[in-house]
């Protein structure tokens, strides 16, 4: 009997990922490249306008969890993300920094026709392939349009993924415009919200006066609502590459125009069958309601509110949104599904 349960045990931890794959703190560090350079590598992504480099980063090492990072602008940085380095470390979650191209660590051609969301779908798929992502491991987070393009990605290459997280984005442009005007702006003060838009009326988006307007009275209340701007956003901020922003986003903060002015991906959310968690915060730019609707229209959907969020909850709720994203990796490699927390 004695016998037989050794022999039971020794096939149960050779079988069960969980015990024979569990990173220890010397093999999550470990950096098996002939230069170790950090875990920086530079990826050829093959393009209709020729080949370029994006930039990646590997932090840690986790067979069974790698979470791959989406920006948001378009054309933001990963520089944001690292608010996740006080959290996912310690927990042996390995995280993947990636710039988009056009991105600043990445190249940045000038080629109009290279910033498409389809483009940029394909981008990701290159990517996943060169770090050597699978269905067994393979985790997306996208942040704001990084939202859309993880949609978007799950859509088309699904089957490759683990998990799907949709951070701090609605599933539709015109319901975001909707919201942005009928609720956020109507939270302003109708002189401020006059003169704004006085200013984009005139095409005035680099005049001084309209981030003086922007900064105290809409980004301190739905972008970031922490007394002082981390310098990780900052940094991101400064290196955002304003030409793929407007091109794609438009350029007004108060709805969204250019290249995605009618996307909407609403009727398509129940094609989505891999574990899906949905985030947002109460003052998020985006409606929170909605991306509890979202988390309830996929096949295997979680919500998580952060309470005292912002469109960047990863910092002005850092704890919630860290714990909770730690919590679907964990649940979701455990095969469990979370419940949904959170009430906007």
């Amino acid at each position: 009997m004695r016998r037989a349960l050794a022999l039971l045990l020794g096939l149960l931890a050779t079988a069960s990922p969980v015990l024979a794959q569990k990173p220890t703190l010397k093999t999550y560090f470990a950096d098996g490249a002939k230069l170790r350079e950090g875990g920086v590598k530079l990826i050829p992504i093959q393009t209709p306008k020729g080949t370029f480099k994006v930039w990646t980063k590997r932090f840690g090492n986790n067979p069974r969890i790698k979470l791959l990072l989406l920006h948001g602008g378009p054309g933001s940085t990963h520089e944001y993300f690292e608010s996740l380095e006080g959290y996912l470390p310690a927990e042996g979650i390995e995280f993947i920094y990636y710039d988009q191209l056009g991105s600043a660590y990445s190249d940045q051609p000038k080629d109009r026709d290279l910033w498409t969301t389809e483009r940029f779908v394909e981008e990701v798929e290159q990517v996943r392939k060169a770090l050597g992502l699978t269905k067994d491991n393979f985790y997306l987070l996208g942040h704001s349009w990084g939202g859309i393009l993880a949609a978007e990605y799950a859509l088309k290459y699904g089957a490759n993924l683990k998990g799907l997280i949709i951070s701090n984005m609605m599933m539709s442009i015109p319901d975001y415009n909707r919201y942005a005007s009928n609720v956020l702006a109507k939270q302003m003060d109708p002189a401020v919200v006059k003169e704004v838009k006085e200013l984009e009326a005139k095409g005035q988006y680099e005049n001084p006066r309209y981030m003086e307007l922007l900064i105290p009275n809409f980004y301190n209340q739905h972008l970031c609502r922490l007394p002082e701007w981390p310098d990780a956003f900052k940094r991101a901020s400064a290196h955002s590459n304003n030409d793929i922003y407007v091109l794609m986003q438009g350029p007004s903060e108060f709805g969204a125009s250019g290249r995605l002015e009618k996307w909407d991906r609403k009727a398509d959310l129940p094609k989505l069958a891999m574990p899906t968690l949905v985030i947002g915060g109460t003052y998020d730019t985006m409606d929170p309601a909605h991306m509890k609707w979202v988390a309830g229209q996929v096949q295997h959907g979680s919500f998580l509110l952060c309470p005292n969020g912002s469109h960047m909850s990863m910092w002005d709720d850092q704890r919630t949104y860290c714990e909770g994203l730690i919590r679907f990796l964990k649940a979701t490699d455990a095969g469990r599904k979370i419940v949904t927390f959170g009430k906007p």
